[in-house]
């Protein structure tokens, strides 16, 4: 793939507020366990008061889905750019400087709404739940996507989230872009709940738009209706490359009509924040540098592993070098 940039990405640029929660305390958050669910201002300002009620401590990084695998990527050597919104605010000031420092190019405006927060309640067995108010993140429009930042880009990644509200018609119109332009289309279905909220319409997008489709085996599911391997047949007739990922089992790559069992790397998990977008940038680096897709999904697979061995998606400490030489020397 003859083009300067690997990855471009549109997501819900959102500062990540990570907090360690008991399994008592969640409950009286109202929030189903494992989920993500996008909350009004009302409801997030009534999410807050608690947190502040309870005096958690909160740590702030720079995320969203999209974000956190535009960092792994660029993290690992590749070129990325980031297309988001925030609000004209500090937090929107803050977003921005953090994530420059993993050096992706950012094509983030700026809007009269607050910047959006995705607040991840981390339980002692290191599910994750999500309280999402996206605020200046769903001001996405299409002006805001560079058709030549689009062009020059080997893959345009997307984060399922996106394809509910405002933000929509701005994702269709990067995908139309990204087909003019023969820039491969690679989305994250994201969550089980989007999914049986939006089936339709992700269904008519998967056949006929995204080369490139990443699942968990609770979204493959609640995709297809089948379990992980049949799940992973399924998607793969209607695009490329489908990834089944199954937590500790390891992931499956269905390619060229064969399904590649890709190894669970031992971690010591903390968070598993982060852990589906890290092994996107794996794979989505290895693919756009000619790494076949084994090797790809080793490198997402072991990149993950690094990320959840530390709370939120920071990726402090973690020698890029290293993980790659230990895919490629085997």
């Amino acid at each position: 793939m003859e083009k300067a940039n690997d990855v471009i990405g549109l997501g819900s640029a959102l500062m990540d507020l990570l907090i360690e929660i008991d399994e008592n305390k969640l409950i009286e958050f109202d929030l189903k366990k494992g989920e993500m669910h996008l909350v009004d201002e009302e409801k997030a300002k009534e999410v807050l008061d608690k947190i502040n009620k309870h005096q958690f401590i909160i740590e702030k990084i720079p995320g969203g889905s999209s974000a956190n695998t535009l960092k792994g990527i660029s993290l690992l050597g590749g070129n990325a750019i980031l297309c988001g919104k925030v609000g004209d605010d500090l937090h929107g000031e803050i977003y921005v400087q953090e994530i420059e420092k993993f050096g992706l190019t950012t094509r983030i405006n700026k809007h009269t709404k607050t910047t959006g927060h995705a607040v991840s309640f981390i339980t002692p067995d290191s599910e994750r739940t999500f309280s999402t108010h996206l605020g200046a993140a769903i001001e996405l429009y299409k002006e805001d996507v560079l058709e030549e930042d689009i062009e020059k880009s080997k893959v345009l990644h997307l984060e399922g989230y996106q394809i509910e509200g405002p933000t929509r018609e701005t994702i269709l119109h990067a995908i139309e872009l990204a087909k003019k332009h023969d820039t491969l289309v690679s989305i994250d279905l994201a969550d089980p709940g989007l999914i049986r909220r939006n089936k339709e319409f992700l269904k008519e997008l998967v056949m006929n738009k995204a080369d490139i489709v990443f699942v968990n085996e609770k979204e493959a599911e609640e995709f297809t209706g089948l379990q992980e391997e049949e799940a992973a047949r399924e998607l793969g007739k209607h695009c490329k490359i489908a990834i089944v990922k199954v937590g500790k089992g390891g992931s499956l790559i269905y390619f060229n009509e064969n399904i590649t069992k890709i190894p669970c790397y031992p971690a010591q998990c903390i968070d598993t924040t982060g852990a589906g977008d890290s092994y996107a940038a794996g794979f989505l680096y290895g693919y756009c540098n000619n790494w076949n897709t084994e090797n790809s999904g080793k490198l997402g697979s072991l990149l993950a592993s690094k990320v959840v061995e530390q709370k939120g998606v920071g990726m402090k400490n973690i020698n890029a070098e290293k993980l790659k030489e230990e895919i490629t020397n085997g």
